[in-house]
């Protein structure tokens, strides 16, 4: 029997981490769901065979060292890493404490740096594998109240380009999707409960997103994805 591949999910929560998972589960993937909670995971393992639930706080560098040399030790090394965990915060600049943009700046951008090299160097000696980042329209703009936030997200959106320059050349698709909209999950709609079912985007819209770029083809990679309702004003 073949093994199945191993994707890494991070920041598996009830939106978009959850529908990563389905997914990339429905695709034939072993999923590694990690969160910093485990009631959600939990309840994934339990509903999906082939996904098993691990708890870890990915701007940690040593338990990001743990998980993943523990994946590989039970399951093999990851073909698919998806960096989905997200450090928000809104205020302007004169408001925020600036202990907020630095742990957004941790779990946004020090996190996928911990975790693209360990899971890098299999994926070079294979020749394959993807590392895919879900992203905010901040990382191409900085409004005023979003100073603890858009920084962070510019920054990761940068660190993971210098990643796919890097990997890319060695066979390591790295692609960044800028996901321009409100996702629509219950506490969205509930704060926007006013708004039409058009203006927010499906978590499972992106997952299948995600899912696309892991299969393009070498001869046509994407990096940089933007996804948007059709009626969102940009």
């Amino acid at each position: 029997m073949t093994e199945k591949p191993i994707a890494i999910v991070t920041g598996v929560g009830p939106g978009t981490g959850a529908a990563i998972v389905k997914r990339f589960s429905a695709g034939g993937f072993r999923i590694i769901a990690l969160a910093r909670s485990a009631e959600l995971i939990n309840s994934l393992a339990q509903e999906l065979p082939d996904v098993h639930a691990m708890t870890c706080d990915v701007s940690d560098e040593s338990q990001v060292r743990t998980v993943v040399t523990d994946v590989k030790r039970r399951f093999g090394a990851a073909e698919v890493l998806v960096h989905n965990a997200v450090g928000g915060g809104w205020g302007s600049f004169r408001e925020i404490d600036p202990k907020m943009l630095k742990g957004n700046f941790e779990v946004n951008v020090m996190a996928l740096l911990y975790l693209a090299r360990e899971v890098a160097p299999d994926m070079i000696d294979r020749g394959k594998g993807a590392i895919l980042v879900t992203g905010n329209t901040s990382s191409i703009r900085g409004k005023a109240n979003f100073a603890g936030f858009a920084p962070t997200k510019a920054a990761q959106r940068i660190l993971t380009e210098s990643i796919a320059r890097d990997m890319g050349p060695l066979g390591v698709h790295v692609g960044y999707v800028l996901i321009d909209a409100v996702i629509d999950t219950p506490r969205m709609r509930a704060r926007m409960s006013d708004k039409p079912d058009e203006f927010f985007i499906k978590p499972t819209a992106i997952a299948d997103e995600l899912y696309h770029l892991y299969g393009q083809d070498r001869s046509a990679w994407s990096f940089l994805t933007e996804l948007r309702p059709f009626r969102e004003n940009w």
